[in-house]
């Protein structure tokens, strides 16, 4: 799953400590996939809910989760094996469990049939949780609107791409005390892919020009469109701006994307690659395929970006409003 680590003008842990964080993530979803997986090998019980944290410099007591239930999974005849993976499965926990701020539950409400199955109820799951690690702090948490829940993109791009991709999604960013949103950002291990999305209608064909407008063709229909180049080549353009001043050397794609429609563009442009319903399973699946490693100039081009991102979406404290709730 790729990291969510700005959306928007909400908070994100990401602004405070970007060296910890990633790692921290990674760290997380593998714990608890290893935990779901092996109670699901071994015939155990998946409706059990554990709770999990990610760790910070402050410190807040809480009560640590007990395992025992994994030991209850095994027959006498597993028990040495079961105790083997219960100790790493502790072990790896005291170093994950130093403090906490926020819970993974993870509910299988049905046996899955296969382990295909098991990973995508898993990551759906997942996924509701990386939104609160995405837009909270350890005291601070942002409202996300509900519709990012509902978003399909945005699900699709964190479920596939891999844990060592960095996406910013419709960032607001301050540039000269104006706020300027940006539209999608991937950050890799070996390049920054912007990203403008054109999806209107279903089965719409975009006819693209060199002119401010370009012509939407839905069914019988023409209409006027503004020309998607105008709002990433600005972004590409602020972009490889904020990689000179923080010296990142790092190359940047554009990508037009359009999901549900089809780009008509005579020739081709420089740098610019479309992606359209004909091309769109076939980019993800090249996008999936990386076996670089996260890598410094990459954590240093997404901070740059960091920087000057905008958070002024509402937030609130979180321990004091658990402490109003408990009281």
């Amino acid at each position: 799953m790729a990291q969510l680590v700005k959306i928007q003008d909400y908070i994100s842990r990401y602004e405070i400590d970007f060296t910890r964080y990633p790692t921290q993530f990674v760290r997380l979803k593998k714990v608890q996939w290893e935990r779901i997986k092996h109670q699901w090998e071994t015939g155990g019980e998946l409706n059990q809910q554990w709770e999990h944290v990610d760790t910070t410099d402050d410190i807040v007591e809480t009560e640590k989760p007990k395992f025992s239930f994994l030991k209850k999974l095994f027959s006498s005849k597993k028990q040495e094996t079961e105790e083997l993976v219960t100790d790493e499965l502790e072990a790896e926990e005291e170093i994950l469990d130093e403090e906490t701020t926020l819970f993974f539950e993870p509910n299988i409400v049905y046996n899955p049939q296969t382990l295909d199955e098991l990973k995508r109820m898993f990551m759906d799951q997942f996924f509701h949780f990386q939104m609160k690690w995405a837009s909270s702090t350890l005291r601070e948490k942002s409202y996300v609107d509900p519709k990012y829940m509902r978003d399909t993109l945005l699900r699709t791009l964190l479920q596939d791409l891999p844990d060592n991709y960095l996406l910013f999604y419709y960032p607001i960013l301050r540039v000269k005390k104006a706020p300027i949103e940006l539209d999608v950002l991937v950050v890799t291990p070996v390049e920054c892919i912007c990203i403008t999305v054109v999806e209107e209608e279903s089965q719409a064909v975009y006819v693209g020009s060199s002119e401010r407008f370009w012509i939407k063709k839905v069914g019988k229909q023409d209409k006027k469109t503004l020309n998607p180049f105008i709002r990433l080549n600005r972004m590409e353009t602020l972009v490889r701006q904020l990689f000179e001043q923080a010296e990142v050397e790092m190359p940047i794609r554009k990508v037009l994307l359009s999901r549900n429609g089809y780009f008509d563009y005579p020739g081709s442009v420089h740098g610019v690659q479309f992606i359209d319903k004909r091309k769109y399973a076939e980019w993800l699946q090249q996008m999936k395929r990386t076996v670089s490693p996260m890598k410094h100039m990459q954590i240093r081009a997404a901070q740059s970006i960091l920087a000057i991102s905008q958070t002024t979406s509402f937030h609130r404290d979180i321990w004091s409003e658990q402490k109003k709730d408990d009281e």
